[in-house]
């Protein structure tokens, strides 16, 4: 796997941007990455689906990211995310990210223009329409049915304005 192998020269306390297509498998490989990763330290995982401020909140949870997590580690102050309630429809508690383990991010809109040198290792994942949604449907349920249009949407505006597939120095294709 090209992301198992580029970890071999990723610095110590790495940081991975795994983004893609909602139904792309970010959560799979972030999942196989960290069980996979070498040496003793366990890596940090944050997912963009804990951040998302309900179904409109693609570009708010790709800039919590920047601003609460990528810069402020990148300059060696605390990190910190702040989970959003699916449930009560409302911010909820933070999260801190340590500083000596590396970090993996998964989620659609990790690979944002302004993250692009906050990542040592910046994965584009995609996979066709079809199963893609087939994928996410079952993951997430009829909730996510009723909601696939607008998140498509906003997820082809984040890619027209961002290009996240061409800051990835690593692209997969799921099957």
């Amino acid at each position: 796997m090209p992301v198992l192998q580029a970890l071999t020269d990723a610095p110590a306390l790495a940081v991975i941007l795994i983004d893609g297509p909602s139904g792309a498998g970010k959560s799979t490989l972030a999942d196989v990455l960290g069980r996979g990763w070498p040496g003793e330290t366990t890596p940090t995982l944050v997912r963009l689906d804990d951040i998302y401020p309900g179904w409109g909140g693609l570009d708010a949870a790709s800039e919590h990211l920047r601003r609460c997590v990528l810069e402020p580690r990148r300059q060696g102050r605390p990190a910190a995310w702040q989970r959003y309630d699916w449930t009560t429809g409302r911010r909820a508690e933070w999260t801190s990210v340590a500083a000596d383990r590396p970090l993996i991010v998964e989620g659609c809109g990790s690979l944002a223009a302004a993250h692009e040198a906050l990542g040592d290792i910046r994965v584009w994942l995609d996979a066709a329409d079809g199963l893609r949604k087939q994928r996410a449907l079952a993951r997430d349920g009829e909730m996510f049915r009723t909601h696939w249009s607008q998140w498509q949407r906003d997820w082809e505006r984040y890619c027209a304005r961002e290009a996240p597939e061409r800051r990835a120095n690593i692209r997969l294709s799921a099957r």
